[in-house]
């Protein structure tokens, strides 16, 4: 690019700073002046661009194996079944999201982004997964038990992902945890389908209503365990049980001195918000046997924290936890099960590190190794006989099988501009200077005609900052402070100072759907889904709708700050993004910032249609009546109160209004030659045929 070849000429003459002695415009910048990049990808990667350079791009092989991967189309493909998914079962997000989104008419669904697409198949394959690299790791270590998990309600309470987790998990007796009653009741639910043998682990804090829901829950064969969080809960525990008539099967939770020292292992420790001290658990033992219930108590539970970065930290906890197990045993419980609560991590970067909060530095299968190794060496050294081990694994089990996908409807470069009131006679302002602003301005000539770009540089600052101040003491007008703010960016962009970066404006809130990456950090791939066959020439932070400043995603994998995108089509055409690994909390924490609601929700499973997939269910996301519902406002008397004040100054505006309330809080994007995001015109339930819809719509 040329480089300033004209400071002086770069501003129309009407903002040029009239001097009696005005300088001539000065040459190029001797030697040429660096140019900038929107984003270079090319130090990495060699023309011509492929999808490969995409995948290497995004890391996708690294957080996203075996589930996610570019197609040949340059779209991002689900396999829905890990490494043994065939090339013909692969789904294409990108022909899910026109699915979905295009209108009733076009053969469409009408809903409207953004979009949360679950997969089953996926949630499937990783249960099977966890089971099976126990299974390895019992059978290779000759472990004399079996392996039991159960699922921490609290990750996902959506009702299709714990049937799922229950209809999956019937053939290895897989369980369910909660938390709370109204989990408790969700949980008890969604059992009386699943194996007998499954395990309904009660955790958290309780009171009365809790506890006897809970030994009803074990009157129904269901296999319940109350998990004691504090002392005092066993009195509540046997006075309730006597009333009922109900044995009770109870577990410890034991606050291990093992410290996860992560983010994610705050509640770990002697410290940590849970859990009974030795002394505790030994007041508990002694008090079973006075009351001749010492053979009540058969689990002991624990919790290192979320996120355990490495396996030699997972076998200390499980170590110090089995010898307490082993001393209860030798005390005469009837113990039986192990409880190592959850902390299995992924891999959220795909950087394998253990140094990180988003990463872990170890797989399944040594996870489980690690497990079996510490339970069984513990184990053997007091004769105790092996215990069925059981694990919370939330995270790491529903994680993988939702993708938020949402479009980017704008862009803009931060610092970029174009030049204000041009033809307007404003040279004058040039005398309102001081002395001092007046020489900057002229040291800027000379420096630019010498070439000299370092002086160049710290003349423009000196030069903008003064003016800024007379700005702000009314010495100087609007139209010259933008005239050398225009000035200043064209220097910049000139010396390659000027920041590449561009904000892209996307049709999501950070606060509903990300929640966890404004209020702890927490980072999330971010792809875009399709033109992955193309160079990305950008470099962009993200902007959601809400009018909170947070509302950004300006951090992400790798640490880096930026995300490479592809500049957007000015003939219109969506531009896709999706946020993976989501699967865990984002939905259960999200909430109403700013009365946007929950994204529209697709179920897709793999099949053997023509385009590899099929639509199970299809939910629209909440209406602007919803969400203001959910707060105690009332739809209905605020529609006829508009109504009549618009009826009332002569206003039609009864069916734009009732338009608006029943019509998602999310814009609604034109099709601009590309996917239509939903029937614009009509309601969420009168644009989509998928409301509820439970057949399957082969596509």
């Amino acid at each position: 690019m040329p480089a300033l070849e004209c400071v002086d000429a770069a501003i129309p003459r009407a903002y040029a700073f009239a001097r009696d002695d005005a300088l001539p415009a000065p040459r190029a910048f001797l030697g040429g002046a660096p140019t900038t990049k929107g984003c270079d990808t090319s130090d990495d990667f060699s023309s011509p661009w492929s999808t490969a350079h995409s995948a290497a791009l995004y890391q996708i092989e690294a957080w996203g194996a075996p589930y996610f991967s570019v197609n040949s189309d340059g779209d991002i493909a689900v396999r829905p079944h890990g490494t043994a998914t065939l090339p013909h079962q692969e789904i294409d997000l990108m022909k899910v999201v026109k699915k979905a989104s295009a209108s009733t008419t076009a053969g469409g669904l009408g809903l409207r982004l953004p979009l949360l697409v679950r997969l089953p198949d996926v949630l499937k394959h990783r249960l099977e997964s966890l089971h099976g690299a126990f299974d390895s790791a019992i059978q290779s270590n000759g472990y004399l038990a079996h392996y039991q998990g159960v699922y921490p309600v609290k990750c996902n309470q959506d009702r299709y992902v714990v049937e799922d987790i229950v209809e999956f998990g019937t053939p290895f007796h897989y369980g369910l945890e909660a938390g709370s009653k109204a989990e408790l009741l969700l949980a008890m639910t969604c059992l009386t389908r699943g194996s007998p043998d499954a395990f309904l682990i009660c955790n958290g804090y309780k009171d009365e209503e809790y506890i006897a829901l809970a030994l009803i829950a074990r009157s129904m064969d269901l296999n319940t365990v109350i998990v004691l969080e504090q002392e005092e809960e066993l009195d509540t525990v046997v006075e309730i049980s006597r009333r009922l008539g109900v044995r009770p099967v109870v577990g410890l939770r034991a606050k291990l001195r093992t410290k996860h020292s992560g983010h994610f292992g705050s509640t770990s420790g002697e410290k940590g918000k849970f859990g009974l001290t030795t002394m505790e658990i030994l007041s508990v033992a002694r008090k079973l046997r006075r009351l001749e219930m010492l053979d009540c108590l058969q689990l002991l539970h624990f919790h290192i924290g979320s996120q355990i970065p490495s396996t030699s930290l997972l076998a200390d906890g499980v170590g110090e936890a089995a010898q307490i197990y082993c001393e209860l045993a030798r005390l005469g419980a009837e113990m039986r099960v192990i409880d190592i609560g959850g902390g299995l991590g992924i891999d959220y970067d795909g950087s394998r590190s253990g140094d990180s909060d988003m990463s872990v530095s170890y797989d399944l299968e040594e996870y489980a190794c690690a497990v079996v190794r510490a339970v069984m060496l513990a184990c053997d050294r007091k004769n105790v006989r092996h215990p069925i081990i059981c694990s919370e694994s939330g995270r790491a089990l529903v994680s993988h099988h939702s993708v938020v996908i949402f479009e980017a409807v704008s862009s803009s470069a931060i610092g970029a501009g174009t030049l204000p009131f041009a033809g307007a006679d404003v040279s004058f302002l040039a005398e309102e200077l001081s002395d001092g602003a007046r020489a900057d301005y002229s040291n800027l000539i000379a420096a630019a005609f010498r070439g000299d770009y370092k002086s160049c540089a710290v003349y423009a600052d000196q030069l903008k900052r003064t003016s800024v101040e007379h700005f702000k003491d009314g010495i100087v007008g609007l139209e010259q402070l933008a005239a050398l703010d225009v000035l200043s960016d064209i220097i910049a962009k000139a010396l390659g100072e000027a920041d590449p970066v561009k904000t892209y404006h996307v049709n999501l809130s950070i606060f509903t759907s990300i929640p966890d990456f404004w209020g702890i950090g927490q980072v999330f791939p971010i792809v875009p889904i399709h033109h992955l066959d193309q160079r990305p020439g950008v470099k962009g932070i993200l902007s959601d709708l809400t009018c909170d400043s947070d509302g950004k995603v300006n951090q992400f994998i790798g640490g880096q700050s930026t995300l490479p995108l592809h500049e957007l089509s000015g003939g219109g055409g969506g531009y896709y993004l999706g946020m993976f690994l989501g699967g865990a909390y984002q939905e259960a924490l999200g909430g109403l910032h700013n009365l946007f609601g929950g994204p529209s929700v697709v179920r897709v499973s793999q099949s053997d249609g023509p385009h590899c997939f099929a639509v199970m269910l299809a939910v629209p996301g909440s209406s602007c009546a919803d969400v203001l519902r959910a707060m105690q406002h009332e739809p209905d008397v605020m529609f006829e109160a508009l109504k009549h004040r618009a009826a009332e100054c002569g206003v039609e505006g009864g069916d734009a209004i009732m338009r608006v309330l029943h019509s998602m809080p999310y814009l609604i994007c034109g099709d601009g030659g590309g996917v239509v995001a939903g029937d614009a015109t009509s309601s969420d339930s009168d644009g989509c045929c998928g409301v509820g819809m439970e057949e399957e719509d082969e596509y």
